[in-house]
């Protein structure tokens, strides 16, 4: 694991936004995982900006496949992740909807295995961006979730849904399941990009980079993986008792390495 303490979360962005266009530069047809949420908005703005830009790589043969979607909203939802990533970065990067993949949301008893099988046929996602959250879960594998866990169906906590309601006009309208990436799905990617900014992320990143391996802390799974990035603004990184070191050793990187 490669951890590499920043100043802002602007540089954070642009770091993680020079690595994923890094990648499709030197692989036209690469396998992009995504995340949603609020941690990978900057970055993929800045993906946005810089193809508007015109100093963007082509994505024209870059597929994607999103960590989890939401069970029960009806079909063109808003709030789906389906609608979600398009409008904050495929759509902008000129990915048809074809190239995009989810959780199938609307056949649950099989989804998990076909998405499963999706992933497999596209030859793994090369490239895999994560957040974390604040208690450590990793998508929607919350504390206690197995380490070698699969795509699924998951129930949400009534602590997610509240964090998440702010998406939505009530409460009640958020979902209760969703379909999710695994732990065991996500180690498989060959590299894991977790982004991590905020105070408030502090303590879990904190634990999943230096704490035990735990199903306590989904997010420390990552220690198992050969090729995992971990890029955090200077409060993300507060909590953190060798970031001296992982300055240090960032620093002295020969240029031609990259993450």
């Amino acid at each position: 694991m490669e951890v590499v303490p920043l100043g802002s979360a602007a540089e954070v962005a642009a770091l993680a936004a020079d690595t994923i266009e890094a990648l499709v530069r030197s692989r036209p047809a690469a396998v992009l995982g995504l995340a949603t949420g609020s941690t990978p908005v900057a970055t993929y703005a800045e993906l946005v900006a810089r193809r508007r830009a015109g100093t963007a790589p082509s994505y024209d043969e870059v597929r994607a496949f999103l960590l989890d979607e939401y069970v029960g909203l009806p079909p063109g939802h808003p709030q789906s992740y389906r609608a979600t990533i398009a409008r904050e970065l495929t759509d902008d990067l000129g990915l048809p909807p074809d190239r995009v993949h989810r959780p199938d949301p609307t056949d649950v008893p099989t989804a998990g295995a076909a998405y499963e099988a999706q992933l497999a046929e596209a030859g793994g996602v090369d490239l895999q961006v994560l957040g974390i959250g604040s208690d450590g879960h990793l998508a929607f594998n919350e504390p206690g979730s197995s380490l070698s866990s699969l795509t699924r169906l998951k129930t949400l906590t009534e602590e997610t849904r509240r964090d998440n309601a702010r998406f939505f006009n009530s409460l009640d309208e958020v979902p209760r399941h969703v379909l999710t990436q695994g732990l065991g799905t996500i180690l498989r990617a060959r590299h894991l990009l977790l982004i991590a900014t905020g105070a408030g992320k502090a303590e879990a990143v904190a634990a999943a980079v230096e704490g035990p391996l735990s199903a306590s802390c989904p997010a420390s799974v990552l220690q198992l993986h050969p090729h995992a990035s971990v890029l955090l603004d200077a409060d993300a990184a507060s909590r953190l008792a060798r970031a001296d070191h992982y300055r240090e050793v960032y620093a002295g990187k020969p240029d031609w390495q990259g993450l």
